[in-house]
């Protein structure tokens, strides 16, 4: 399997796109989704900052932090939110309270239990939830087109757990929005 450009190489959005050819789509279904014009973001499993730039788009006096468990990605995305923490989302969250907790393709490589102990801490801590990623179809489980280690389940439970519904899907790529006000 072909290894994946660091964040700093020019290459690296390009390499996601032809892993995930609908990338766009779902960044754009995603930053679509958020129900309200929030003021305080985390963004779980923020990389180089890619969603929070869209997210800013179209919420510019939104204030985002980043979370990842990979420095080089922070570094890159310092250069766009406001703040960066290096932690794993298994990890606590940042102290809140958050008006809106986003995550785009990152959620998949958590276990269920470990989404349901998440989902669980974002209750508590946000307004809303929005999560794109990759979910299971039928019985086609652990299939993903990103490379490592994933764990995805289908869209129904996903939702179920967050307590949200699915506002968008396109083949194994879904945006689930939970509205807690």
């Amino acid at each position: 399997m072909r290894s994946m450009p660091t964040p700093d190489d020019s290459s690296y959005l390009d390499s996601v796109r032809g892993q995930v050819p609908l990338y766009d789509a779902l960044q754009d279904a995603a930053v679509a989704a958020v129900p309200f014009g929030p003021a305080r973001v985390l963004e779980l499993g923020t990389g180089t900052g890619e969603t929070a730039s869209r997210l800013l788009g179209r919420f510019p006096d939104a204030r985002v932090t980043g979370l990842d468990s990979d420095a080089d990605m922070l570094f890159k995305a310092r250069e766009i939110v406001d703040e960066v923490s290096l932690a794993r989302m298994e990890d606590p969250l940042p102290d809140g309270p958050w008006d809106l907790v986003l995550s785009v393709l990152s959620v998949h490589r958590l276990t269920d239990e470990q989404k349901q102990t998440l989902f669980r801490r974002v209750r508590e801590q946000s307004r809303a939830l929005v999560i794109g990623d990759f979910v299971a179809l039928g019985e086609d489980r652990g299939e993903t087109q990103v490379p490592g280690t994933a764990y995805p389940d289908t869209a129904e439970e996903l939702a179920g757990w967050c307590g949200g519904e699915v506002v968008w899907q396109d083949d194994d790529l879904v945006v689930i929005v939970a509205d807690y006000r």
